[in-house]
């Protein structure tokens, strides 16, 4: 199953994509920076910035890449401590941008769970939250 995440809200993506896997289907989840997450842009940029600079050696450990963002969302998502969810987290593929492997196959988008079912327009992408924190996004 190939997912397009462009406009579709984190953790609605999170949700389908860790039941797909959890049931043993291969998920592909292309153009991550262009995932969003609700809330307002502001408070959300300086939330991620406080939970990185708060963090010791041991964590919290906040990604700067996108598609290393999505899947660590996901993660939690599922039980990565038990076989079954490592497995399952095996199964799960982020990606930035549109690889050349899928540039000719058709990805599912998720109607459902896009942006324009948020009550209001206050939503940011996972590209400008990773740039917040100090990650090298064209």
């Amino acid at each position: 199953m190939i997912i397009d995440g462009k406009d579709t809200i984190l953790g609605r993506l999170g949700t389908v994509a860790a039941k797909k896997a959890l049931l043993g289907e291969k998920v592909d989840i292309i153009n991550c920076e262009q995932v969003v997450v609700s809330g307002r842009k502001k408070w959300l940029l300086k939330e991620t910035k406080r939970r990185k600079d708060q963090g010791t050696f041991k964590g919290p450990i906040l990604y700067r890449m996108p598609d290393r963002f999505v899947k660590r969302a996901i993660r939690g998502m599922i039980p990565y401590k038990k076989p079954k969810g490592r497995e399952a987290l095996k199964r799960i593929m982020c990606y930035v941008g549109v690889p050349e492997q899928f540039k000719d196959k058709k990805a599912e988008k998720l109607e459902k769970s896009t942006s324009a079912k948020l009550p209001n327009l206050k939503y940011t992408t996972i590209k400008q939250i990773c740039k917040t924190l100090g990650g090298k996004i064209e």
